[in-house]
């Protein structure tokens, strides 16, 4: 992904800087200086052979292929005690082409609303006593884009199999194991919640629109755009539970810090065209090869980019912020009087010092630090 931004990042502000935001353009730069000496680094040798390598600092940018490792196997260490021994389902929920589109111009609000609708069908569906009866907790993780990177918003929701009772006095798990809640009622009420959010949103003038989408602004228009996506099915799709505590966090891996596409994705770079893996998942998901203009290419990974201060991995009901530590305990302490012996749980060894790729025995430690070099292109602010 560097070496596409540093041969075209000129084009393409040529043709659209314009248009592009000011995270955009920091994720250009970021993304194009990672990990060289633009940005500095530090010198290690082995305690033991003497062995040396040179290591250039990461740019830390959420939206870099490069960086997310880490920042996921910390964020994953973070979790791993608040997991409950039962099994998780996974929900997703899809916002519809024609309402997925405004938030192009309106990131911070649609997304917002995703959140709050999802959040709402979900808490709301799994109190009804004649389903759950339960007052749940949950992780959600907002994706922006489909395989081929055009515009895709939707919500990754990881759901344990339960809840506390509406009392407070006793777990309740599911009334069957490989089923969550009916998704005709998830969908109902996620599509209800958003568009009231959505219409809400509009008369307090909180949403803008421009070039393609300057028709909405009109009111009449807008009602119109509204009343059809609430005549069609919102997709909200259960997926079976996928077990215990241990494989929920390798699921978790896959889609807490994914950005748009990763590098290994990409195949090649030629004459200004970029190739790149893609699932077809209207064919049986099979994998396919793309391969479109390197400018068009970088302006739908850019359409990814967050903007600052949105966050994009959200926790609620009883996993919420201001009550999780409350009540996960009180949901391990109401699973063990139900299941006594499900609830140890296991945590892994730490994690390794870092080895000597050359000897293998020894451990590389900071010997000299190296400052930032002046990058060799031109700055894309």
């Amino acid at each position: 992904m560097a070496d596409i931004v540093r041969m075209h990042h000129r084009d393409l502000l040529a043709r659209w800087n314009h248009v592009l935001s000011r995270e955009q353009r920091k994720a250009l730069r970021d993304i194009r200086d990672c990990r060289s000496a633009a940005l500095g680094g530090r010198v290690q040798q082995c305690d033991r052979c003497g062995h040396r390598v040179i290591l250039y600092n990461s740019c830390r940018n959420r939206h870099c292929p490069k960086c997310q490792a880490q920042a996921r196997a910390r964020w994953l260490t973070q979790r791993e005690s608040e997991l409950l021994p039962v099994p998780y389902f996974h929900v997703v929920f899809t916002l519809p082409s024609q309402i997925g589109r405004l938030a192009l111009q309106n990131p911070q609000q649609i997304y917002k609303i995703l959140f709050r609708a999802a959040a709402q069908s979900l808490l709301e569906t799994a109190a009804d006593p004649r389903l759950l009866g339960a007052s749940i907790g949950f992780l959600a993780v907002l994706h922006t884009w489909g395989q081929n990177l055009h515009l895709h918003p939707h919500l990754h929701c990881v759901v344990p199999g339960g809840g506390i009772s509406l009392d407070g006095s006793r777990w309740i798990g599911c009334k069957k194991s490989s089923f969550f809640l009916p998704v005709h009622l998830l969908s109902h009420g996620f599509r209800k919640c958003f568009l009231r959010r959505l219409r809400r949103a509009f008369r307090k003038g909180a949403l803008q629109f421009h070039g393609d989408l300057k028709s909405l602004a009109e009111p009449a228009r807008f009602q119109a755009l509204c009343d059809q996506a609430a005549e069609i099915d919102w997709v909200v799709h259960v997926k079976p539970p996928f077990g215990g505590p241990r494989r929920v966090l390798k699921y978790l891996a896959r889609y807490t810090h994914r950005v748009a596409i990763s590098n290994h994705r990409l195949r090649a770079l030629e004459n200004g065209r970029v190739s790149f893996e893609w699932k077809d998942y209207a064919h049986r998901s099979r994998t396919k090869l793309m391969t479109l203009d390197a400018i068009e290419f970088l302006r739908r990974f850019l359409l990814h980019v967050l903007p600052t201060g949105l966050v994009r991995i959200r926790q609620f009901g009883f996993l919420s912020n201001r009550h999780r530590a409350h009540k996960l305990q009180l949901c391990r302490t109401l699973l063990a009087k139900r299941f006594p012996s499900l609830c140890d749980a296991a945590t892994p060894d730490p994690a390794d010092l870092q080895t000597c790729p050359s000897c293998k025995l020894g451990h590389l430690i900071v010997i000299e630090f190296i400052s930032a070099a002046l990058p060799a292109v031109a700055d894309t602010s």
